[in-house]
C-alpha cells in the first residue's frame, strides 16, 4: 500500500464505473431521472455537462476528538454532483475516502527500516522524511471517478482520512478514528450527522440531495477503509467493493511471528506509513507524533520478535467482521505479493459464514484490479437502488483463468472450488539438486541441510541447477492441466543451529522462466502477463511454532514442527511443467537479512506439503501419468 502502489492506484481507480441513482418517483418520468437497461445505470444526457454540475467543499463533523484538542475532529469533504439536484432531484452516493489524497512522503531507504539485521536485536531506528508540505487552499480533494459516475445520475463524494489534507484529527493507521470518520460521513449523508461551510465554525450544510444510500469502493489502502467503515454498521452504507483491501496490518507486516515486510517495499512498516501520510495540519503534528507515533505504533509493533500482541489486534479487521452487514464484493490479485490475496479470501469466507452476502472476484495479475465494470454496476444498481437485475442469485466467485481478458472471468459456486480436496505430498531426498514429492503416505528417512544466504534471492534459488541454501522438490513433469483452489499448507520438521532463522517456502513451476518475481506486484494492469513461476509463497518464524503470541529460543539440535499456511492461490498449472517445493531460510525480497551462514536441518520424515487439487488424489495421478514417479 505505499506510494507507487497508493498513487498509480487512485488513478486506476478513477476508471471504474458505479451503478446510478434510481430516480425519486416525482423524476422518474421526466428526461433528468437515472435509467436502467439490462439492470445496468446508464449515461444520462442531462447529467452529462460538467459545466453545470454542483461542486460542493464542507467539513464533517465526527464522534471523536483523536488530535487532542478538545473539539470534536472534522473531516473535509468534496462532493460532485447533477445540477438537477438543485431542481429536487435525489440521487445515491458512491463514496471513497483515503488518506493518500493531499500529499505523501517523499520515498527512499533512508526513511525505512534497514532489513540487514539478526533476528534477536532491537534495530536502530531509521531516518524521518522531510515533512509533508501542507496547503490550506487546497479544497479540491479529487476527481476520482467523477467522470464515471455522475453522467449516470451519481453524486461522487471524497472525504480525507484524519490528519490527512484539511481534515482534522491525526493518522493512525488502523485506529478506530478510521473506521469512525468515514462512519460521520455517511452519516451526514443521512441527516445524523453535521456539515459545515469550514473548519472551525462556519455554517451548516445539509445534504438534501441524498437518498440516504450509500456505495464505498477504492484500492488499496482506500479498499481498507471501505472495511473500516462497514465495520461501524453505519445505516446507509448499501454495498460496498473493496479492492485489494489490506485487511490485517499483522497479516500485512508480518507472517507466523516473523517481521515480513510488503513485496516491493523493504523496510516498511506501521511507523513509516503513518509518516508517509501525515499530510494534516502541521500545528498538530508533533503532539500527533508523540502520542501515535511514538506512544502507539512504534510502542506497540514489536519488530524483534514479530509476535501477535494486543497492539495488533487492534488494527486487525478480521475481528471485527461481526460488525459487517453490507452486500461486499471483494476483488484481489492472486499473484498481488503487497496486500496479499489471504486478506480479501479469508474476510470472503468469514462473511459467508455470517450470513453476509459476499463476492469475490480473483483475477491472475498483481496489486489492483476492479471487477468488470458491468459487474461493479450491477453491484451498485441492485443494492442501493434496488434494480432487480439477480446479482444477488449470481454465483458468487469468479476467477479470470490465466490468459482470459479481466472482463470475462469464469463463474464458480465457491471459492475454494468445491471440487477441490487436500492431498499430501511428501519430499524424497536430493533436494540440494532436485529431489521428488512423492504422492503417498511414506516418509522418506533422510535429513537434509540448508545455509541461509540472504544474498540469493528467490528466483536465483529456484533457477539453480544446485543449491546448499536451498532444498527443492518436484512433482513429476505434468502430462494433463493440474488446477490448484484454495491455501496449500507446509508442515517442516526443522532444526537450526542458531537460536533464531528465518523460514521461506516457495510452491514454483519448472522449467523456472526468469524475470523479476516481483514485477507482478507493481502491475495494475491484470492484462499483462506475471511471473507464473511462482505459484505461491509463505513464511513463518520457528520460534512460534506453538504459538504466533509468544516465540521461544531454538535449542540447537532440537527439532520442531513449523506449520503454516501458504498464500491462497486458484491456478491451472499446464502441462508440461513440474510443480516444486522450494525450503530456504531468508527471503531477500520480504524478510529480514541476517548474516549469512546459519544452517538449518529439515527431517523429510516430518515433512510435507498439503496441496488444494480439483478433483483430489484422483486428478493429481491422473495429471503425472507417464511421468516418471
Amino acid at each position: 500500500m505505499h506510494l507507487n502502489r497508493r498513487i498509480l492506484l487512485i488513478a486506476l481507480a478513477a476508471a471504474i464505473a458505479f451503478p446510478i441513482a434510481r430516480p425519486t418517483a416525482a423524476s422518474a418520468s421526466t428526461a433528468d431521472a437515472p435509467r436502467f437497461i439490462d439492470g445496468q445505470a446508464q449515461v444520462v444526457e442531462a447529467f452529462t455537462d460538467a459545466t453545470q454540475w454542483v461542486r460542493d467543499v464542507l467539513w464533517v463533523e465526527t464522534e471523536f476528538d483523536s488530535d487532542g484538542d478538545g473539539k470534536r475532529d472534522r473531516m473535509h469533504v468534496d462532493v460532485t454532483r447533477p445540477r438537477q439536484t438543485e431542481d429536487g432531484l435525489k440521487v445515491a452516493i458512491i463514496y471513497e475516502t483515503s488518506p493518500y489524497f493531499a500529499a505523501v512522503a517523499a520515498e527512499s531507504p533512508n526513511y525505512a527500516w534497514n532489513p540487514t539485521q539478526e533476528l534477536d536485536e532491537t534495530p536502530a531506528r531509521h531516518q524521518d522524511p522531510p515533512a509533508i508540505g501542507f496547503d490550506p487552499n487546497k479544497l479540491r480533494i479529487s476527481d476520482d471517478l467523477v467522470d464515471a459516475w455522475v453522467p449516470r445520475g451519481f453524486a461522487v463524494v471524497h472525504s480525507a482520512s484524519p490528519g490527512t489534507g484539511l481534515s482534522q484529527g491525526v493518522p493512525t493507521v488502523g485506529g478506530a478514528n478510521e473506521s469512525l470518520a468515514p462512519k460521520a460521513v455517511i452519516d451526514w449523508l443521512n441527516g445524523r450527522a453535521r456539515g459545515y461551510t469550514k473548519a472551525d465554525g462556519g455554517d451548516e450544510v445539509k445534504a438534501y440531495w441524498s437518498t440516504g444510500k450509500v456505495g464505498m469502493t477504492g484500492t488499496s489502502y482506500n479498499g481498507t477503509l471501505c472495511i473500516a467503515a462497514a465495520t461501524t454498521g453505519v445505516d446507509g452504507l448499501a454495498a460496498i467493493i473493496p479492492v485489494s483491501p489490506n485487511t490485517s496490518y499483522y497479516h500485512y507486516y508480518r507472517a507466523n511471528g516473523l517481521v515480513r515486510h510488503p513485496g516491493g517495499y523493504m523496510g516498511e512498516d506501521m511507523d513509516v506509513l503513518y509518516q508517509f501520510i501525515q499530510s494534516g495540519d502541521p500545528a498538530r503534528r508533533k503532539w500527533s507524533d508523540e502520542q501515535i507515533r511514538d506512544g502507539q505504533l512504534l510502542a506497540g509493533m514489536d519488530r524483534r520478535t514479530g509476535d501477535w500482541n494486543d497492539f495488533w489486534k487492534a488494527r486487525d479487521y478480521w475481528l471485527q467482521l461481526g460488525g459487517i452487514k453490507v452486500p461486499t464484493l471483494l476483488a484481489h490479485g492472486l499473484n498481488d505479493w503487497n496486500v496479499m490475496p489471504v486478506h480479501s479470501t479469508h474476510v470472503y469466507r468469514e462473511l459467508k459464514k455470517k450470513g453476509v452476502l459476499t463476492h469475490l472476484y480473483l483475477h491472475q495479475g498483481g496489486h489492483g484490479g476492479d471487477p468488470p465494470f458491468a459487474e461493479m454496476n450491477r453491484w451498485f444498481s441492485h443494492w442501493l437502488y434496488a434494480v432487480d437485475n439477480g446479482v444477488e442469485r449470481d454465483p458468487p466467485t469468479m476467477i479470470v483463468r490465466e490468459g482470459a481478458s479481466p472482463s470475462a472471468p469464469e463463474r464458480y459456486r465457491d471459492w475454494p472450488n468445491p471440487a477441490a480436496k487436500p492431498v499430501v505430498l511428501r519430499p524424497r531426498a536430493g533436494g540440494q539438486a532436485l529431489g521428488a514429492l512423492s504422492l503417498g503416505a511414506s516418509s522418506e528417512k533422510a535429513r537434509e541441510t540448508i545455509i541461509d544466504d540472504v544474498a540469493k534471492t528467490g528466483a536465483v534459488l529456484a533457477s539453480a541447477p544446485q543449491s546448499p541454501n536451498r532444498l527443492l522438490y518436484a512433482l513429476p513433469k505434468l502430462t494433463a492441466p493440474l488446477h490448484l483452489s484454495g491455501t496449500a499448507e507446509v508442515t517442516i520438521r526443522m532444526s537450526c543451529d542458531k537460536p533464531a532463522a528465518n523460514l521461506s517456502v516457495w510452491l514454483v513451476s519448472l522449467p523456472w522462466q526468469g524475470g523479476d518475481e516481483l514485477k507482478r506486484d507493481a502491475n495494475l494492469d491484470p492484462n499483462l502477463d506475471p511471473n507464473l513461476d511462482i505459484v505461491t509463497r509463505g513464511w513463518a518464524d520457528p520460534r512460534n511454532h506453538a504459538s504466533i503470541d509468544k516465540q521461544e529460543p531454538l535449542k540447537p539440535g532440537q527439532f520442531y514442527d513449523v506449520t503454516f499456511e501458504l498464500e491462497p492461490d486458484d491456478q491451472v498449472i499446464p502441462a508440461g511443467e513440474q510443480l516444486a517445493l522450494m525450503i530456504f531460510s531468508s527471503d531477500r525480497d520480504f524478510t529480514l537479512w541476517p548474516a549469512a551462514g546459519t544452517k538449518l536441518t529439515v527431517d523429510l520424515a516430518g515433512t510435507s506439503l498439503r496441496l488444494p487439487v480439483v478433483g483430489g488424489p484422483a486428478a493429481l495421478s491422473k495429471a503425472i501419468a507417464g511421468g516418471k514417479k
